[in-house]
């Protein structure tokens, strides 16, 4: 699946628009991480287990999204956006969403 955060997809022709797909997970705080941001938060520097949970959140958020792009018989996903809010306290959610498309390589291209 093509990826592209802007509305044109480089090396392809846009030959059908298919509409918005999208993809979230929502995500809670784990005991063991809040220990370990709570003596980060004193010290300073990276809290890694908040960033690990990110970034898994975030990576689901994008294959769910791309699923649901293949579930229409799209070839790629262009204007990629990612969102965050908080849902309840030591909860958030992280949503995916763009427009699913069928892309042809353009000739010469790719």
């Amino acid at each position: 699946m093509l990826l592209s955060n802007t509305e044109q997809m480089p090396g392809y022709r846009i030959v059908q628009h298919l509409g918005l797909v999208s993809g979230n997970t929502i995500r809670a705080k784990h005991f063991g991480r809040d220990i370990m941001a709570s003596l980060k938060n004193i010290v300073g520097g990276e809290i890694k287990g908040y960033t690990e949970l990110l970034t898994e959140a975030r990576n689901q958020a994008i294959e769910r999204m791309c699923h649901s792009a293949e579930q229409l018989g799209a070839n790629a996903v262009i204007n990629v956006r990612l969102s965050t809010s908080a849902v309840m306290s030591g909860a958030a959610e992280l949503f995916a969403y763009g427009t699913a498309v069928v892309t042809e390589p353009l000739e010469g291209g790719q």
